[in-house]
């Protein structure tokens, strides 16, 4: 029970800049630690939505979304959205294999990374503002559940792209099914529960952008970095963003 303490104290020191007491480390504790991510997400989600109830009581539904945004930017440290512009610096950069990696080394932010940036503040201030507040929790809760699952099945199939140090090589080809597995039926669970019958919908958008984003990992560097894990998180959080906007 010590341990699984440890492990989901480990996933919040990891995913976000809320103030967890330190745990001991350990070598596994990171890859054990992912199986609670989507609890992370669980967590991350709430707090989102009661800023934006408590906001909407005084403010336009523009001003909250703006503020419900830099909350969700400030919680994780910028964590997604520096990952999200290195692996758009990268990818739209870079020509092969070595140059990717290389750039993605890199800390400073390119063209190809701020434009990438923009658009995804953009998509999300957007969505979120045009989010029927009847389906904003449901919606903003799953997203942030499911972004966070991604990371399981991403790190269990795919190798390490480089050798080297990192948070990324912690992870990637590190954790175990029953990780995945625990990781899944959390996350399946909650959003049932939000999206009832509807559930199925955000889902199956996670499931593509995840193979998708995997199998285009692996054809253009080989496997994963930590960066490609915060990329893919950052895509499925918009793509679930767009199904409730959609389904509305």
């Amino acid at each position: 029970m010590r341990r699984l303490v440890e492990e989901f104290l480990v996933a919040f020191q990891f995913l976000t800049r809320l103030p967890i007491s330190r745990v001991p480390y350990r070598e596994d504790s990171l890859s054990r630690s992912t199986k609670f991510f989507p609890i992370v997400g669980l967590a991350i989600g709430l707090c989102a939505c009661l800023l934006q109830y408590v906001l909407a009581l005084h403010l336009n539904r523009p001003l909250v979304a703006l503020l419900v945004l830099t909350f969700l930017v400030l919680a994780t440290g910028g964590l997604h959205e520096d990952a999200l512009a290195d692996t758009g610096d990268a990818f739209g950069g870079g020509r092969d294999r070595k140059q990717v990696l290389a750039i993605l080394r890199d800390s400073r932010i390119g063209s190809f990374g701020a434009l990438t940036l923009v658009l995804s503040v953009l998509a999300r201030f957007q969505l979120l503002s045009v989010l029927p507040l009847n389906h904003f929790v449901h919606c903003v809760v799953s997203a942030h559940v499911l972004c966070r699952w991604t990371t399981l099945p991403l790190s269990l199939f795919l190798r390490p792209a480089r050798e080297g140090d990192g948070q990324g090589m912690r992870i990637a080809h590190k954790i175990s099914p029953g990780s995945l597995f625990v990781g899944t039926l959390l996350s399946l669970a909650i959003v049932l529960y939000l999206m009832r019958t509807e559930f199925w919908i955000p889902v199956l958008v996670t499931v593509v952008i995840t193979t998708l984003s995997g199998f285009y990992y692996f054809r253009r560097i080989g496997g994963v970095t930590g960066d490609c894990f915060g990329a893919t998180n950052q895509l499925t959080e918009i793509a679930v963003y767009f199904c409730g906007v959609w389904s509305a």
